[in-house]
């Protein structure tokens, strides 16, 4: 039997037992590192690697003409930014056994499970790579991840002086948010910077009294999404739940110290291949051949591929800070 087989060791029998359907809400992330990316899809067939291109803003022409003088023309200049899409999948396998003697709805419980796993991975890869943005500002009086100490909790000044750093860098408000549900897609939203933050710095912001909850919005329903919970200055907040981004462990005192994103449009980019980007992978009882004789196994999975690139290391702060105890 395969190490990784689900078999009625680890689904137990429910027949003896009272069970309580539906079955309880899993505790799952809230997935929304993913959501404020420039979306560059990389045709299937075409290459490997991904290029993402910006032109180099021309400098004010301040100096004035001379009368029948041709002017020295402008040079234009590139950067390109190249990414490479990678694969990333993983599947379920149980037993016909199991099948045929669970009261659960193991299908379908099984696809929300997949569901849910395929959100986190592409979650967690986006978030390793926004997060380690170089624009870096410490609470307080810190200078380093080491030295923030406890009580250098983030505030509304410390909002402000990450938005000042973000208009100083020509970062303009990002304008779309990205629905992965719909394929990569993306919608219009108003603009605004996008602050990405963990539970317990929400516990600490909602009491700034610049903080401006959701429910007091003058319209509730521009909400960015479910997990929006209010707004500072130029900054709407959204929460990461348990894959907020920290330092454990890193600051003074051996305090976590935690980090808040806040960016604007272009910061990154997400690829994916194109009729590749997510398939749900199905294998029945039977489909095996002679590698499962007595049609015994039988899979459930997904595949996908993706990739996430800092596009302008400036469109983006990373504030570092301690939260209350």
């Amino acid at each position: 039997m395969a190490s990784g087989t689900t078999t009625t060791t680890q689904v137990t029998d429910a027949i003896n037992n009272m069970l309580s359907l539906p079955l309880l809400e899993r505790a799952y992330p809230h997935f929304v590192h993913t959501l404020w990316g420039y979306v560059r899809p990389l045709s299937k067939n075409q290459s490997t690697t991904v290029k993402f291109r910006r032109y180099t803003s021309l400098a004010a022409a301040t100096t004035a003409l001379t009368e029948g003088v041709k002017p020295t023309s402008t040079q234009l200049a590139i950067t390109d930014i190249t990414a490479v899409p990678l694969q990333y999948g993983a599947y379920v396998e149980v037993t016909d056994y199991l099948d045929m003697t669970t009261l659960d709805p193991l299908k379908v419980e099984i696809a929300g499970l997949l569901g849910d796993q395929m959100g986190d991975t592409f979650d967690i890869l986006c978030r390793a790579v926004i997060t380690a943005g170089s624009t870096v500002q410490y609470a307080s009086t810190a200078t380093s991840t080491a030295t923030v100490a406890a009580g250098m909790i983030l505030t509304g000044d410390e909002i402000k002086e990450a938005v000042r750093t973000l208009q100083t860098n020509n970062a303009k408000p990002i304008t779309e948010i990205v629905n992965p549900s719909d394929g990569f897609n993306t919608s219009p939203i108003q603009a605004a910077y996008i602050g990405i933050i963990s539970e317990d710095t929400y516990f600490d912001l909602k009491k700034d009294p610049d903080f401006v909850r959701v429910s007091e919005y003058a319209d509730p329903g521009s909400r960015l999404g479910v997990y929006e919970v209010g707004s500072l200055d130029e900054v709407r907040f959204v929460l990461a739940g348990s894959n907020a981004n920290l330092s454990a462990a890193g600051g003074s005192g051996s305090i976590d110290v935690h980090y808040t994103l806040i960016m604007g449009r272009g910061y990154y980019g997400i690829t994916q291949i194109t009729g590749e980007a997510v398939k749900v992978i199905t294998k029945p009882l039977g489909s095996a051949g002679t590698s499962d004789p007595l049609d015994q196994l039988q899979t459930m999975g997904w595949k996908g591929t993706f990739v996430a690139k800092r596009l302008n290391e400036n469109f983006a702060v990373r504030i570092e800070h301690a939260v209350s105890s």
